[in-house]
Parts: structure tokens; C-alpha cells; sequence
């Protein structure tokens, strides 16, 4: 079976497939290494900025000690219709208190459960972009956002 032709996008409609995708898809799944052994789990992002996701976590979870040990991460948005965005991210450990504050505030589940914003076990990761690419169902073939596109 030949490969479908190769789809030619404006950097514009990239950057809103792209975000298209990442709406449709909701949940993404975050990988991330537990010494030689990839991890892949979905996660609930609490904020999201262009490209520039945030994600909660709890200091107890396995995940804190494998991004402690390699920050290097990546995203995966996969939408019902099979397009795909992956984000190839450094996770930070978000530190700016508006931002939490922000956060906490537009989040009933955070408060619920934690009952406070300065909870010692929360965690908010700031996953920021190295890379981010954009696929259309099936196309084979990765179109890169640009970077000027991250954070808008």
C-alpha cells in the first residue's frame, strides 16, 4: 500500500490543528524514564498555554522521583480522529506563586482533594517545549510547530 501524499499546512494551520487535537484529545499521556524503563501514564492537565502544559502531581507519586532523577519528558495528545501532538518537554517544577495561585483557584478537584494551595505533597510541573509536532491520521509523517507558536 502506497503512503497518502504528504499534506502541505501554513505554520498558522498547524499551530490550530495542533491545538485542535490537543482539545479533542483531553487526557494526554506523559513519558517519562525510571532508569532504562520508559513510563507512560495519562495525565490531567490543570493549565495550558499554546504549547506550554502544566500538569499537578503529588510529591509521593513514582513519577516526581523519575523526573527528579531526568526531567526530560514527553507529551502525547492523540484525538478521536487519530491526529496526533507530541511534546518533547523539560519538566520544571513550577515555583511562580500567581500561576499556582491561578491554578489552584480554576481547579475544584485540586481543592477537594488537597484542601489547600500550600499542601506539601502538591506539585505543579511546567512541561516546557523542546519540539512540538503535529500528525494527521495515519499521514506518516511529523510536521513540526513553530517555536514562535509555544507559547502564544
Amino acid at each position: 500500500m502506497p503512503a497518502p501524499p504528504e499534506e502541505h499546512f501554513t505554520p498558522e494551520d498547524l499551530v490550530a490543528l495542533a491545538q485542535e487535537t490537543m482539545a479533542a484529545a483531553k487526557f494526554p499521556q506523559l513519558a517519562t524514564l525510571d532508569g532504562d524503563q520508559p513510563r507512560l501514564r495519562p495525565v490531567s492537565p490543570v493549565k495550558t498555554v499554546g504549547f506550554v502544559v502544566h500538569v499537578a502531581n503529588l510529591k509521593s507519586y513514582h513519577k516526581t522521583q523519575e523526573i527528579a532523577a531526568n526531567p526530560k519528558v514527553e507529551l502525547g495528545y492523540l484525538a478521536p480522529n487519530h491526529d496526533q501532538v507530541r511534546i518533547t518537554a523539560r519538566a520544571e517544577v513550577e515555583a511562580d506563586a500567581a500561576i499556582i495561585s491561578a491554578i489552584w483557584e480554576s481547579n475544584p478537584l485540586l481543592r477537594k482533594y488537597l484542601g489547600s494551595a500550600d499542601n506539601p505533597e502538591l506539585l505543579i510541573y511546567r512541561m516546557a517545549p523542546q519540539r512540538v509536532r503535529f500528525m494527521r491520521e495515519w499521514a506518516l509523517h511529523y510536521h513540526d510547530i513553530p517555536q514562535s507558536a509555544w507559547t502564544s
